[in-house]
């Protein structure tokens, strides 16, 4: 069959499809108010030789770096038909260790043979898989404080599920329930995405299927080197700050050099710190991930997302910095802030690039806030996890967006209604933070405010960012507003918190967040 235009549209939907009916399935069957209701979850698919083809519209900082646990799994086993394997291991192809990750062959029909026709791969973020916190994302100085850590390895061979896996992974959280439930539709998307894969090659044929696939690779490569060839040669810089590591409050720089040459493009990140003790470091995958990201951002005609769009893209980033962290440092904080961060330092550095095309900074944070006890009339231990709203940075014609996530976080919240049926937990006030945007001919986004009170003691944990530093504004337009983390004694006395920081909370208390708003663009 001859690739064309029709057959090329025809096939990018088909292969899309199965990622987004595997994302429907995994987000309708979890157990989870993380996963069900915040959908906390990626789904992609990949050819025999685990380049990705086609991924759903579900999370960047999943997506960007699950080629790396699919890259993990394969440099690890020979696969059979039913196989499984799981890992969250963030030198082993992970980001951080609540994301779990499976990967699993699908195998089809050729000619009266089965053949492995490719992989696909879905990404849950767990509440909980155990470390020294609820929630699994410590204010730790060394990985192992984080929780259980999952090499890549068998969670079903030839069909068979390893019942002992799962009960040691269970075993390790403090939800067990929820993460044989959340594993368990996991499981179901992948089953889910064997079969529609299946399908298309029964109808077409495996070897119509992959020609295009490699079609599509090279129509994204394609479109992404236009894209780049549009930007202006040269070389441009930015640095910014992180408020802290979560173990000291001195600021972290993130520095970068992009170069433009033609139809590519580097991202020189030397000049940003080195690995820290906190928990802010990342593995490289997430930096690779916020760099595509970006491009495809930039991109004046839609991209569809593949291996294809990384080929002009180079990545720089020395070993032993915070965006290359070598294995054992802490990375609980880095898939969710830091990647944050180096989205604001690439666009920063584009911006000078492109003057018109650019956004000012969003809120550059994901405000995440993780709280952990017993439940007072289950007398089961809960955990809550969420990421909270802030403001979207200006856009050279227009406004920012009030109380939406942003860039490298693509998730809902959890309803009112579903948080406090779920968990011992009060919602006093759920508002846009007014006047929190930046000033300019285009007003930043604001973000909002969240007060929660606490019906039962719990121990809660609070990473976020933009705190000291505030959402730069561009063209003349001014910083969006800080953001804010406070803990109201029985609903009176006020403690101001860090960025990050882990408190214990008792019944009465309630803890106010107020999320950064986005930079104003223009004078």
């Amino acid at each position: 069959m001859t690739v064309d235009a029709i057959s090329l549209e025809v096939f990018k939907n088909l292969f899309v499809s199965v990622a987004e009916e595997m994302g429907v399935t995994l987000g309708r069957t979890a157990y989870s108010p993380n996963i069900k209701e915040r959908r906390d979850y990626s789904c992609a698919l990949f050819d025999p030789t685990g380049r990705m083809a086609a991924q759903a519209a579900h999370i960047p900082v999943h997506l960007g770096s699950m080629p790396a646990s699919v890259e993990a799994a394969l440099g690890r086993y020979d696969f059979a038909p039913g196989d499984i394997v799981i890992l969250n291991d963030p030198y082993l192809g992970g980001t951080h260790l609540p994301d779990i990750t499976l990967v699993a062959p699908v195998f089809v029909e050729e000619g009266g043979q089965r053949v492995l026709g490719g992989f696909v791969a879905d990404r849950g973020h767990h509440a909980d898989i155990g470390g020294m916190t609820p929630g699994s994302l410590p204010l730790s100085t060394e990985l192992h404080q984080e929780g259980f850590i999952i090499p890549p390895i068998k969670l079903a061979k030839a069909g068979q599920l390893n019942e002992e896996v799962v009960e040691l992974l269970c075993r390790n959280s403090r939800t067990p329930v929820e993460r044989r439930g959340d594993l368990s539709a996991q499981i179901a998307a992948i089953r889910t995405g064997e079969r529609r894969f299946q399908e298309i090659v029964a109808r077409y044929g495996m070897a119509v299927a992959q020609e295009h696939m490699d079609a599509l690779m090279d129509y994204s490569e394609r479109l992404m080197r236009a894209a780049i060839d549009a930007i202006p040669d040269g070389s441009y810089t930015f640095r910014d700050l992180m408020d802290g590591d979560g173990i000291s409050e001195e600021p972290v720089p993130i520095a970068v050099t992009v170069t433009i040459k033609g139809d590519e493009a580097t991202a020189d990140f030397t000049g940003t710190s080195p690995q820290r003790r906190g928990c802010i470091n990342t593995p490289i995958a997430v930096a690779r991930s916020a760099l595509v990201y970006v491009f495809l951002c930039l991109a004046q005609t839609p991209i569809p997302s593949n291996h294809g769009c990384s080929r002009p893209l180079k990545l720089v980033a020395p070993e032993g910095c915070l965006l290359n962290a070598t294995p054992g440092h802490a990375v609980s904080g880095g898939n969710v802030e830091t990647s944050q961060r180096i989205v604001d330092v690439l666009f920063g550095a584009l911006a000078k690039a492109l003057p018109d095309r650019v956004p000012a900074a969003s809120q550059g944070t994901m405000n995440n806030l993780l709280v952990g006890g017993e439940h007072p009339e289950r007398h089961t231990p809960y955990v809550y996890y969420e990421t909270i709203a802030g403001g979207m940075g200006a856009r050279p014609t227009r406004n920012g967006l009030d109380a939406v996530q942003t860039h490298m976080t693509n998730t809902l919240n959890t309803p009112v209604e579903a948080l406090e049926f779920q968990f011992p937990l009060r919602v006093r006030r759920y508002a846009i933070r007014r006047g929190s945007g930046g000033i300019g001919l285009h007003r930043g986004g604001n973000g909002v405010v969240r007060e929660m009170e606490f019906l039962a003691p719990a121990r809660v944990t609070v990473i976020s960012e933009r705190r000291r530093f505030q959402p730069y504004g561009l063209q003349g337009g001014g910083p969006g507003q800080s953001g804010e983390n406070t803990l109201l004694r029985q609903g009176v006395e006020e403690v101001r918190l860090n960025a990050k920081a882990t408190v214990d909370a008792e019944p009465g208390d309630v803890l106010r967040i107020s999320t950064p708003g986005g930079g104003g663009w223009g004078h």
